[in-house]
């Protein structure tokens, strides 16, 4: 499947230390492309890989983290408003 992952986590001082590894953790499944976002192609069983790793470090009562998926990357359009700067340009 096709996913494009956005977090937002609070930086306070428990947050310094979180948002590395939560960095670090979508780093090793998906393309960073812009500040928290990623994207890339991804199995059911990385996914809950990837899911199970960030549960440790997020805190539900001030990070999030949003997953959007699809099939396939063919059913979404990717337009630029602004700076172009497409580091995931292996992607079509």
């Amino acid at each position: 499947m096709y996913v494009i992952l956005v977090y937002d986590i609070v930086v306070d001082d428990e947050g310094k230390k979180i948002l590395p590894k939560v960095f670090k953790s979508c780093k090793k499944y998906l393309s960073h492309i812009q500040n928290s976002v990623f994207e890339g192609d991804m199995t059911k069983s990385q996914m809950m890989a990837l899911k199970l790793e960030l549960q440790k470090s997020l805190r539900k009562d001030k990070d999030s983290l949003i997953v959007f998926s699809s099939r396939d990357q063919k059913w979404l359009s990717k337009e630029f408003w602004g700076k172009e700067d497409d580091k995931t340009s292996k992607f079509l």
